[in-house]
């Protein structure tokens, strides 16, 4: 508990609160003692206010950019509506116009979606203030006045703490591969959850590869600076290690079916290899808190005996098996104890980068490291083809538009003591997707309840407007530092913010809670029930098209560990760049099926067909990269005919899945009848091999290496292509079955 508060108070996030609670008071209080009117410094400290958001990880120019864009458009919006307040007749179309038009920002990405929430921000709160008793030019002059200070206050920020947003995206980047490995781990020996196990995998790749693109923004992006280079040298080796990390756990070489029936009676065999994989994590969770100057750096010395322990399992498997019989289960156990040394050998790496000993100096070029971040694409073309009921974007933006609308009528109607926070919670809640938007609406209702029971106790108990100043100054920082890391709790942080900042003004109080409250419902019970009865968008809808993109990046994949296998060599760029959007590409496909789970259960059509489709992508990416990653880190011999005819076929399928999810009316079958021949081609030189190793160990040569590694990799690669066909062919069947009731 200690170490979780700790933790957070030395957080990014924390920080971000503290900067954005001094930006807002400072204003406040200077206004007050200066001017004696604390309207200025409010105008000031809302201009803060409408910027924040922006402020997430990312390249300083990106920050710089999307603050100071929502410094103009909070700016533009406030003047506009500000204008118009008091026309009702011009103010009801313009406001169902600009919340569609600003809403329909966020087609150009994550940034971009922040950027829509400011004007969105800006829009709603431009209802707070009576212009007909304060200057309309002078307060929203104020508001971009307040954006570019917390701009100046952000760079500040970078100046004084230049280390501190990437050390802690490597922490968390390396405390969710930690939770990857440790399920991993869990797979081995723990056959009856499994499927759930894959849930908590899926989701886990999701969170790592969001850390990774931002990682790769901030560190491959700019790079000019000579007095960084050494420190960016660094950052990169580590990252390219934590690259390497989930690469090695994504490629699983582990058919659990078959190891279930190969070690069916050997099962303390696997769990010296559990042992280890939670030893590997153990040390890169330590690695991670090194970072975080919460210990310091320690050599590991439980691996190398684990390691040793588990030789000798292998070596008394193969005894007490006795081989030929033993040999498929001693080459799948030395392959697997092989990936782990390697992936002790990624964290050992870290290890050497912190402590300032680098194996390898070679880092990206700055334009090889630029194709390797994944551009945000701004052509006004996308405003033109999502411009229609097809898109989930366009859709959003008119469903919202509609909602304020209506929220904004009911506040007028019914006179609401602040009609404007029905407005603030349809936008802060609402989102594009059914199952987001449930989720936000509960929060935001649940955390605002408990915000409004806690300040009521602390209202009847005292009071003293100087403990209702204290309480809201301390629940500032508290309540933008939980934004993004618990919903629920920046919503009572806000909900207490909010009451005593009113409790210093309002003798009435209590009625100010209970017209939250009210507030905070209708605008919760407008969002949720518009996201479901206006123009719904069902994740089942939208999914095809991840399934195409992931399908897809397979495809490109496979083809370049087939020509890798081919040249050999170093790794390319074009090996590496196929295998990251292959990653992401799964990632945002496991998203989407999430996201899926979260529509109602009627919304759901064909879910288990479409978690098929999301598993065998799963694991032919796992396979796949399990043959990569063998190729890659093993002395492999010429590539034989066989290999390319399973690529064919395999890539003939893959392409064959992609046609009949997408409907396409010429659908050609071209696959090989060459399969056969070819797993009978590996099948027979396998098992000439197996009879020259038996021989060599006949006439004393057991230590004869170049056999046994012609075996393994005949073993491993034909292993690996047979799974791969294998999934091709069921992703065939799923798809044909999806086509057939959607």
């Amino acid at each position: 508990m200690l170490e979780s508060i700790n933790r957070f108070l030395k957080s990014l996030d924390f920080l971000k609160g503290i900067v954005l609670a001094v930006a807002m008071l400072i204003p406040v209080l200077l206004s007050q003692y200066f001017f004696n009117n604390i309207h200025v410094g409010f105008s000031v400290a809302l201009g803060v206010l409408f910027c924040s958001p922006t402020d997430v990880p990312g390249s300083n120019k990106h920050v710089f950019f999307g603050i100071l864009i929502a410094t103009f458009l909070s700016f533009g919006l406030t003047l506009l509506f500000g204008t118009v307040a008091n026309i009702l007749w011009l103010l009801l179309p313009l406001l169902g116009v600009f919340v569609f038009l600003v809403s329909y920002i966020s087609v150009f990405g994550f940034r971009a979606s922040l950027i829509s929430f400011v004007g969105l921000l800006a829009i709603v709160l431009s209802f707070i203030h009576d212009y007909s008793e304060e200057n309309l030019l002078l307060h929203a002059s104020l508001i971009a006045l307040g954006g570019l200070w917390y701009l100046s206050l952000t760079y500040l920020k970078l100046l004084l703490f230049p280390k501190m947003q990437v050390d802690q995206l490597f922490s968390r980047t390396m405390e969710k591969t930690v939770e990857y490995l440790r399920i991993r781990g869990e797979l081995l020996v723990n056959s009856g959850s499994r499927i759930d196990l894959q849930h908590k995998l899926f989701e886990l790749q999701i969170e790592i590869n969001e850390l990774h693109e931002t990682l790769r923004e901030i560190i491959l992006a700019g790079r000019s600076n000579s007095v960084t280079s050494n420190r960016t040298r660094r950052q990169q080796l580590i990252f390219t290690e934590l690259i390497d990390i989930l690469e090695l756990a994504i490629a699983n070489p582990v058919d659990y079916e078959k190891f279930d029936v190969v070690f069916k009676k050997h099962k303390e065999k696997i769990e010296a290899f559990q042992q280890l994989v939670f030893e590997i994590a153990n040390h890169l969770e330590h690695i991670s808190k090194v970072i975080r100057k919460e210990e310091k750096l320690k050599e590991n010395i439980k691996i190398p005996g684990i390691l040793k322990n588990i030789d000798r399992h292998i070596d008394y498997y193969r005894i007490l098996v006795g081989l030929p019989k033993a040999r498929v289960g001693t080459l799948l156990l030395l392959n697997f104890k092989n990936y782990q040394e390697k992936q002790a050998q990624n964290v050992r790496a870290i290890e050497r980068v912190l402590n300032n000993y680098r194996k390898n100096d070679e880092i990206l070029s700055s334009w090889e490291g630029k194709r390797f971040i994944t551009p945000q694409d701004y052509d006004f073309k996308k405003l033109t083809e999502n411009f229609c009921f097809s898109s989930p974007i366009f859709k959003h933006s008119l469903r919202l538009a509609i909602v304020v609308l209506v929220g904004f009528m009911i506040g007028k109607t019914f006179s609401m003591q602040n009609p404007y926070w029905i407005l603030l919670t349809v936008i802060i809640i609402m989102r594009p997707s059914f199952g987001l938007t449930k989720f936000r609406s509960i929060h935001r209702v649940v955390g605002t309840l408990i915000g409004a029971a806690i300040a009521t106790v602390v209202i009847l108990i005292t009071q003293n407007t100087f403990v209702y100043a204290g309480i809201a100054i301390i629940s500032l920082p508290l309540a933008f530092s939980f934004v993004q890391l618990n919903f629920r709790n920046a919503a009572v942080f806000i909900t207490i913010n909010v009451i005593f900042v009113f409790a210093l003004f309002e003798p009435n109080i209590l009625s100010v809670i209970q017209f939250r409250i009210i507030d905070t419902l209708i605008g919760a019970s407008l969002a949720f029930a518009s996201n479901y009865l206006l123009w719904p968008t069902w994740q089942f809808q939208n999914i095809n098209e991840n399934f195409s993109k992931a399908i897809s990046s397979n495809q490109n994949f496979l083809k370049q560990v087939a020509v890798f296998y081919h040249e050999k060599g170093e790794v390319t760029t074009a090996y590496k760049l196929a295998r990251k959007e292959a990653f992401l590409n799964i990632g945002d496909l496991n998203a989407a099926f999430q996201r899926m789970s979260q529509d109602p259960k009627s919304k759901q059509l064909e879910r288990s067909t479409i978690y098929e489709i999301v598993v065998f992508n799963n694991t032919f990416l796992s396979s796949l990269t399990a043959l990569g990653t063998f190729i890659k880190n093993n002395k492999t011999s010429k590539v034989p005919a066989e290999f390319n005819i399973y690529v064919e076929n395999i890539c003939s399928n893959l392409e064959q899945a992609k046609k009949i999810l997408k409907k396409s009316e010429a659908i050609n079958v071209v696959n090989s009848p060459n399969i056969e021949d070819a797993e009978n081609l590996y099948d027979i030189n396998f098992e000439n091999l197996s009879k020259k190793r038996d021989h060599e160990i006949a006439l004393g040569e057991e230590h004869s290496a170049i056999t046994g590694a012609k075996l393994k990799e005949t073993l491993l690669i034909s292993d690996q292509l047979k799974w791969l066909y294998n999934l091709s062919e069921k992703l065939i069947a799923s798809a044909k079955k999806y086509c057939e009731t959607v």
